[in-house]
């Protein structure tokens, strides 16, 4: 029987209030912890979690039968191996690489310069719920080709999908309204999709339609779940990494100032970002057969949750990380939105994510943008900073005063650079 501290536990109140305080207690004197409550081990060190992620054979991602599937309506992409998974991600992939990344950003710019419009005179704006939130829906809905009239109702359904998969333990009643969200979700995409096997266009749901595995189209399911992976992983980090970096960036104004007059130095701060405060904290996976962690046996069959944030703040794999610094020489900026990344806010090995590269090319256009307009930016008087979520993690708001903007001209070229879906 597995030993536990039961003067701690993550499902705590204290460690959701912040968990990165916990973090160094954890690697040093926990680095595999135990939670009788769910049966399930917590790995803490960059080591431990990068040896999960990457042997994708004796670590499955099995349990997501139970903790993605319901809701995805299917198998997703992290699911599943071999050719299925190597002809599935490509087609994913090809929606967010290349000539059609530029297209996308075009578009990122003129939904964000939409959205930003109407705070702009008053020189205040909630960095999360008036522009972040509503871009990240806005900007999949976009690649999926879906409209976007409709993103209040599909973001709502998302977010009962979102609390499916994210919450380690859900009441009766929360679990029956999450699977409701799921089944009006899939009620409203399946007439979408055989419109687009009948008349298919560019967007991400007529390739899906018009792909071949094996010879053979894939199902409304197949098609379903995928849509729902995408729009899952691609809405989940992207306002939550933008208020985060802008956090950041403003509680250290040196390096504010820095990006601010070199924006080559937004992929670093980026990349910080990801690193210092990672959108997903907890990837799970299942032990095939047991395993041993820095001398705790992890039985076969366990789940067990790699802890992103504070393998990202092990001071094994990062000189001083509790601190944020976008000049720092370990992380890499370069191979920090591929499958080389030091941290692994997108994870690592077989399924990280496709939508990396997209990511890094939404914030960076989106931040470019923002912070030529948001001069003098700081917290809104106040305002107190607050974070949530074990699974994810972002602020509940951001609310900035700025100074005020009285012409803007939406048709700027955006600032494109190089450029989360689990795969």
């Amino acid at each position: 029987m597995p030993h536990s501290d039961s003067r701690f536990s993550v499902l705590s109140e204290g460690f959701a209030t912040d968990p990165y305080r916990h973090f160094g207690r954890l690697r040093q004197g926990a680095p595999v912890h135990y939670e009788p409550a769910i049966d399930s081990y917590f790995l803490s060190r960059h080591d431990d979690v990068k040896r999960v992620l990457t042997d994708h054979e004796a670590f499955t991602t099995e349990t997501l039968q139970v903790r993605a599937e319901p809701v995805m309506r299917g198998p997703v992409l992290a699911q599943m191996t071999g050719a299925e998974h190597t002809a599935k991600r490509k087609i994913v992939v090809r929606a967010f690489t290349g000539a059609a990344l530029q297209d996308q950003m075009r578009a990122v710019h003129a939904n964000a310069a939409d959205l930003l419009a109407p705070f702009l005179a008053r020189g205040r704006i909630d960095l999360v719920n008036d522009f972040g939130k509503p871009l990240a829906v806005h900007v999949t809905l976009d690649v999926l080709g879906l409209d976007r009239k409709d993103w209040r109702q599909v973001a709502a359904w998302h977010s009962g999908v979102a609390e499916f998969i994210t919450s380690l333990a859900l009441t009766p009643e929360r679990r029956r309204h999450c699977l409701d969200c799921a089944e009006q979700l899939e009620a409203y995409l399946v007439p979408v999709i055989e419109q687009r096997r009948r008349h298919p266009g560019d967007d991400l749901i007529s390739k899906l339609c018009t792909a071949e595995f094996d010879g053979v189209a894939m199902s409304n399911r197949e098609v379903t779940a995928l849509i729902i992976n995408v729009l899952a992983a691609a809405t989940e980090p992207a306002d939550k990494t933008l208020a985060l970096l802008f956090k950041h960036l403003i509680d250290h104004p040196e390096q504010l100032t820095e990006v601010r007059r070199d924006l080559g130095l937004l992929p670093a701060a980026i990349a910080e970002t990801l690193r210092y405060t990672p959108p997903v904290q907890l990837i799970p996976r299942q032990a095939k057969e047991s395993a041993v962690f820095a001398g705790t046996a992890v039985p076969a069959g366990a789940t067990v949750f790699c802890m992103i944030g504070a393998a990202n703040r092990d001071p094994g794999a990062f000189a001083a990380p509790d601190t944020f610094d976008i000049h720092r020489p370990d992380l890499g900026t370069a191979r920090s939105f591929t499958a080389a990344a030091q941290h692994m806010a997108f994870g690592t090995g077989l399924h990280q994510c496709v939508g990396a590269a997209f990511a890094r090319a939404e914030i960076d256009t989106v931040a470019a943008m923002l912070l030529p307009l948001l001069d003098e930016v700081r917290y809104s008087p106040g305002f107190r900073y607050r974070e949530t979520g074990l699974y994810t993690r972002g602020p509940v708001s951001l609310s900035l005063d700025f100074a005020p903007v009285h012409a803007f001209s939406p048709d700027r070229r955006p600032h494109v650079g190089p450029g989360v879906l689990p795969a």
